[in-house]
């Protein structure tokens, strides 16, 4: 029987994303346990899947059946359960993006997981896109240094990040939106979404820019957004993200330019199961399409654990934790430029 899968959190997320992955990769994962906060909505995503529920993580760590752990809490929590999850012996974690909201946090979580032998993923569902495995490959053959990154979204409103924004320091529906002249409203507007935005793409930028060097430009944008850009391994990397009610559909897109061409990659937009990213390549005498894949960056992840279970392939612990201090220096460091006095 494959190994059963406890998952916590009991958001859109899990609804619209993870239980449908599991249920397309039945020969290697069922879900058998689903916990959430006090909300009560475990109870029915529980019920499409013929799975337990319980609120907290204590039922969900004492279920034997259990044997994979799926974290899909709010990040502050991330670190204390995989640590709880460690603790009551798992087989394997995937927790989704960001691994801690501080760097020690995460060392503490990673080395738990090293010390005793379990597998950890990360849902870094671009980075698993097939399509940033053909970009890569372009990249690396292509002969062209890079020269720049953007990475552009243009959201609907998500209630997941304005609630990340709000939360503390700005408004709920009815009240006015957050100040964003306040520098310390802004600052924290600006590390909240580049922890719970850019961490999608900070480790595909990472993979192009190991080397973070410095801050250039911070600002929070209105209603929810950012601009930020800064300097990696000597590329200058921009980030311009915003959430307009009523907007545009939505843009989800990284940019890399060589000094031969110019590749994009264009993800299909979040909480949808449409396939691979596209990507486009430009240059002077061509301009290449590549068909997307019917797999996207979802079941990538999910089928990574399923090979370090069954395959015993090696777990990059040290490459996990390399992408939440450069996320997490970005952040910090985008918000302290952002809060500083004029």
């Amino acid at each position: 029987m494959p190994p059963g899968v406890g998952i916590i959190g009991a958001g859109p997320g899990v609804a619209a994303l993870h239980l449908p992955t599991v249920a397309r990769l039945a020969a290697h994962f069922r879900v058998v346990h689903i916990a959430d906060a006090g909300s009560g909505r475990a109870a029915d995503l529980a019920a499409r899947v013929d799975a337990r529920s319980s609120s907290g993580i204590t039922e969900l760590l004492a279920d034997p059946a259990v044997d994979v752990v799926a974290i899909c809490s709010p990040p502050a929590e991330h670190a204390a359960q995989i640590l709880a999850s460690v603790a009551a012996g798992k087989r394997a974690i995937l927790c989704e993006k960001p691994v801690a909201t501080t760097v020690a946090d995460a060392e503490e979580a990673i080395e738990a997981c090293r010390r005793a032998g379990v597998p950890l993923i990360v849902g870094t569902n671009h980075y698993y896109d097939p399509a940033w495995g053909r970009a890569r490959h372009h990249l690396s053959t292509s002969g062209g240094p890079v020269v720049s990154i953007s990475v552009t979204l243009s959201l609907p409103p998500n209630g997941r990040y304005h609630d990340v924004v709000t939360e503390a320091f700005a408004p709920s529906p009815g009240r006015p939106p957050a100040d964003l002249s306040d520098p310390a409203v802004a600052a924290a507007v600006v590390r909240a979404l580049l922890t719970g935005l850019a961490i999608h793409d900070l480790p595909l930028v990472r993979d192009l820019a190991p080397r973070f060097e410095r801050v250039v430009f911070a600002r929070a944008l209105p209603p929810v957004g950012y601009a930020v850009g800064f300097v990696a391994s000597g590329i200058p990397v921009q980030l311009t993200t915003v959430m307009l009610p009523g907007g545009a559909d939505a843009l989800w897109r990284i940019s890399v330019t060589t000094d031969r061409d110019r590749l994009d990659v264009t993800f299909p937009p979040a909480f949808v199961h449409a396939g691979s990213a596209a990507v486009r390549v430009r240059a002077i005498d061509r301009d290449t399409t590549y068909p997307r894949e019917e797999g996207d960056g979802y079941i990538a992840e999910w089928s990574a654990l399923a090979d370090l279970l069954e395959r015993g392939e090696p777990v990059e612990y040290d490459e996990l934790l390399d992408d939440v201090r450069y996320a997490l220096r970005l952040a910090e460091d985008a918000a302290l430029l952002v809060g500083a006095p004029a």
